[in-house]
């Protein structure tokens, strides 16, 4: 009886091993070394992304070539990219053979369709709190910032399901910028918060022409006095602001109400009567602000360097440039007693690898890139924003931000403007739900926008039938009935092979130890 007693016991024992195995695979764990190897040579590879900036490519080359002074047995190998979407090509396909980076610049809504792949992306809960080699940990050979140095509303931006798989690197979000002197000519003024209604207002009275049609407020043939950069973070954004839902954090895909209908109109009505177009449809935002063609241009705080008359980044001839005074405010809100603005901005994602010291490298480099030299000279770059409070203390960022408007380059005042304006709405922003598809649902939010506005360009009808069929049009592109359904149940698709073969066989062996168990215990009747 004793030897079946342990049989019993050592096939649950196995059963649990293999499920304890299945788990830290698909979790992304991996085993923390007792000390970093530093006899060995390291080649580690950094995916970034800038803005075609030239000065952020300096602060990536700087950052690698001090780091390997201080990691002499470690070398970093950078692939610059122009978009997050290329990155994100490029991770998905090298996921397959393997060749994944070791370090890479993306976003969380990234992140978790690249974890669909068993072990690929390190969760770094063990990493951050580990005494020696964490964040501000002993043995880390530079001033590496302390856990709770990290904007805690940012680094909880790279929690997936109640773990940490990312580092934030920098954050921005969405600015309205202004043409004051064109406002004021209309009769205006600009409030410190903008209201929806107000800027619709303000955008349709710009709509108005002349005799000799040319628009009266800038005496040109070319107007469009609203446009928004990005529509999935419009989409997201009105929803948000009106308490409306969008997605949830198991899955769940809610965008498609009638909250959305409503908003989905009023775009279209103003749309209609040539008060906005997108980015997408029109162009460049920053392009017709700087040509006098645009009022109000919505777009990211890191893009302030191409906004305003006096930009020192500028995408058109400077024969085409009009003189305005240009101010930054939050985007548009329903009520401004309780702000709502997005966060974004890149984050850092380490792959995992066979070699853990290879991952100890990787995060090693990845920790170096949130110190006060690398945080500071990025920012300064565009407007972003440092991820930790020990930059934004720090005497050097503080004399950066108080030399406002001294000149147009470094110290570009809409730029420092920009930088401000999330420094103090922290507090305000907000993040959608990150899972397996929320990058699609991103994409299909802003297609509702786009969808709509150029279907009232082509006059065709808008009405609930228009939207119904829309609706399901975008549902079907996106996978979106792949993700869940409206009423919030999870379609997880079929299991992967290696969880069918788990589950095989814990029912095989809790087959066998039923037929163990009752064979002996027909045999202990037997004797009887």
């Amino acid at each position: 009886m004793r030897k079946r007693l342990l049989c019993i016991i050592s096939l649950i024992l196995i059963c649990v091993s293999l499920c304890g195995c299945h788990g830290s695979r698909d979790s992304g764990a991996f085993v923390l070394p007792e000390e970093f190897d530093e006899s060995r040579q390291y080649e580690i590879t950094f995916w970034a992304k800038n803005d075609t900036n030239i000065n952020q490519v300096n602060v990536y080359k700087k950052a690698i070539q001090d780091f390997e002074e201080i990691y002499p047995n470690i070398t970093v190998s950078m692939k610059l990219y122009t978009d997050y979407s290329r990155i994100y090509n490029d991770v998905i396909t090298n996921i397959s053979t393997d060749t994944t980076p070791n370090v890479c610049i993306t976003y969380p809504d990234h992140i978790a369709t690249y974890m669909t792949g068993n072990n690929t992306v390190v969760c770094l809960d063990e990493l951050l709190d580990d005494e020696d080699y964490g964040l501000g940990g002993s043995k880390v050979r530079f001033d590496s910032p302390e856990k709770q140095e990290i904007v805690p509303e940012f680094l909880n931006e790279c929690m997936i399901k109640g773990n940490c798989y990312a580092l934030p690197f920098m954050r921005s979000t969405e600015a309205l910028y202004i043409n004051k002197t064109y406002v004021e000519k209309l009769g205006y003024e600009i409030p410190d918060i903008v209201t929806w209604d107000w800027i619709w207002e303000v955008s349709e009275a710009a709509t108005q022409k002349d005799a000799d049609g040319l628009y009266k407020v800038n005496g040109q043939k070319i107007m469009i006095p609203f446009i928004y950069k990005s529509t999935d973070n419009m989409m997201i954004s009105m929803l948000k602001q009106l308490n409306a839902p969008y997605s949830k954090d198991d899955g769940s895909v809610l965008i498609f109400n009638d909250t959305t209908r409503e908003i989905l109109y009023d775009i279209a009505g103003h749309t209609a009567k040539g008060a906005f177009s997108t980015f997408k449809i029109s162009s460049y935002p920053a392009n017709f602000l700087n040509a006098g063609q645009c009022i109000f241009a919505i777009d990211s705080t890191a893009g302030a360097t191409w906004m305003g008359s006096k930009a020192p980044l500028l995408d058109i001839p400077k024969d085409q440039i009009v003189e305005f005074e240009t101010v930054v405010r939050p985007i548009p809100q329903y009520d401004t007693s309780n702000i709502a603005m997005i966060s974004q901005g890149p984050s850092l994602c380490i792959f995992n690898k066979e070699d853990p010291q290879e991952v100890m490298a990787s995060w090693l480099f990845a920790q170096y890139l949130l110190t006060n030299e690398v945080q500071i000279a990025y920012g300064m770059t565009e407007g972003y924003l440092p991820v930790t409070r020990k930059a934004h203390e720090s005497r050097e960022y503080q004399d950066y931000l108080s030399r406002e408007g001294e000149n147009d380059t470094v110290y570009y005042n809409i730029k420092i403007e920009a930088s401000r304006l999330l420094l103090e709405n922290t507090q305000n922003t907000f993040v959608t739900p990150v899972f397996n598809g929320s990058a699609s649902l991103r994409e299909a939010a802003g297609s509702l926008i786009e969808n709509t506005c150029k279907s009232v360009n082509r006059k065709e009808t808008i009405d609930d039938a228009y939207f119904t069929a829309l609706f399901e049009k975008l549902t079907t592109l996106y996978h979106l009935d792949q993700i869940s359904t409206q009423k919030g149940g999870k379609d997880l698709g079929p299991l992967p092979p290696t969880s069918i073969a788990l589950l095989a066989s814990l029912g095989i062996a809790w087959l066998l130890i039923g037929i163990y168990t009752l064979i002996g215990y027909r045999k202990d009747k037997g004797r009887k």
